[in-house]
């Protein structure tokens, strides 16, 4: 059986001996690589597409050989199997998808490699493709559940890629709380464009992205650029990736530090003037940043996140959003945490400490704006920059 290929991909990714498919038609080819030498690698198919394994099959794999891989071009498909392996926990199917947004996120940031149409066009499909299989897994989770499946992952050294795949996956919980009848594709949506909001920060250098202290104020007029940045950089590409709706994505990308009260960047739009999911990805990006426990810095309880950010709640953060994502999170809100974080605050950033500073003023009441029912939660059609736009 076997049989050396070549793949149009000469790229491969090693997968765990239990994340394969059993007793199904296989989605993909398995690979091995038959070379003892490092720079001379040599994969070799040992089970071809669409044969059916049994699980003595997968343990004489064990015995035989230290790694099974697969071609980058079948990626997406494995991705897509994951959902049906038998007996494997949320957690492990998670990791896997996250390693592979990860790949595709560090494709576009590897400052050795040229940026071109065709990388991002490889990183918005490939992120895609971890978007889909994410709202596979999570498609049940509340917000709460999320939380907890993100404290039982891995994470990597560099806090863009991390967060970003963490804000993903709020946004997808967070926009299926607001619009349960969601399609498919819209949620989806809802996720690519939390994975992708920080885009820009390709053209920030990596010293100031992943500076854990305190930014001067040169440093953080750059970092103020991203929003733009990541704008351009989808506007001016040849990027065709069928299914992703790129008025949307940039949308999220450009806006997501826009503030409710109308003081946030780059073009202080308020209220609805903002894309609901820029909002959605705001509150996702401030709830990751204070609650996932870093190696930098200790992460706040959700009762005492939640104190912090209601805080934010009309100037940074819109009031009914935060009602329905609060609701979600935790019942009982931790008020004897009496700080709160400077309107500079920026979650896309890593802190070594949060910068907490004692509440000066009595907290704003905030009234809940009522909108049309049918646009709230919208995804769709929603295309135009409201009074200020992007140009």
């Amino acid at each position: 059986m076997s049989k050396v290929l070549t793949p149009k991909n000469n790229s491969y990714f090693s997968v765990g001996f239990n994340l394969i498919l059993v007793g199904v038609d296989l989605p993909y080819d398995l690979y091995v690589n038959s070379s003892s030498n490092e720079l001379k690698e040599k994969f070799v198919r040992i089970f071809p597409m669409h044969g059916k394994l049994i699980n003595e099959d997968i343990q004489t794999f064990k015995k035989k050989y230290h790694q099974l891989y697969i071609n980058e071009d079948q990626r997406d498909v494995y991705l897509k199997s994951l959902v049906d392996c038998a007996g494997l926990e949320d957690t492990e199917k998670t990791e896997v998808i996250k390693d592979s947004a990860i790949h595709y996120l560090d494709t576009i940031f590897d400052s050795t490699k040229e940026f071109s149409n065709e990388v991002l066009n490889e990183t918005i499909s490939g992120c895609r493709d971890s978007v889909e299989s994410m709202v596979d897994v999570i498609k049940d989770y509340d917000v709460k559940q999320v939380q907890g499946l993100i404290a039982d992952l891995s994470f990597h050294d560099f806090y863009t890629y991390d967060h970003s795949i963490n804000v993903s996956m709020y946004c997808i919980s967070i926009f299926k709380l607001l619009k349960p009848d969601a399609k498919r594709e819209e949620i989806v949506m809802a996720g690519l464009g939390g994975l992708l909001h920080d885009l820009g920060k390709i053209k920030i250098p990596t010293h100031i992205i992943n500076n854990a202290g305190k930014l001067d104020d040169e440093q953080f007029a750059m970092i103020k650029k991203h929003p733009r940045f990541g704008f351009d950089l989808v506007s001016k590409s040849d990027v065709d990736c069928p299914g992703i709706d790129f008025s949307v994505v940039k949308r999220i990308i450009y806006e997501h530090h826009e503030n409710f009260n109308g003081t946030g960047y780059p073009e202080g739009l308020k209220e609805d003037e903002i894309h609901i999911l820029a909002r959605i990805t705001s509150i996702a990006d401030f709830f990751d940043a204070i609650t996932t426990k870093r190696s930098y810095h200790e992460a706040l309880s959700s009762e005492e996140a939640l104190a912090i950010m209601s805080r934010s709640v009309g100037k940074k953060i819109d009031p009914k959003l935060f009602e329905v994502f609060s609701k979600s999170v935790s019942q009982v809100v931790n008020r004897t945490h009496n700080e709160e974080l400077p309107d500079d605050f920026d979650p896309c950033q890593p802190h070594d400490v949060l910068p907490f500073q004692a509440v000066t003023a009595k907290k704003q009441k905030s009234n809940l704006f009522d909108k049309d029912e049918k646009s709230f939660g919208k995804v769709a059609g929603d295309s135009d920059f409201g009074k200020k736009k992007a140009s």
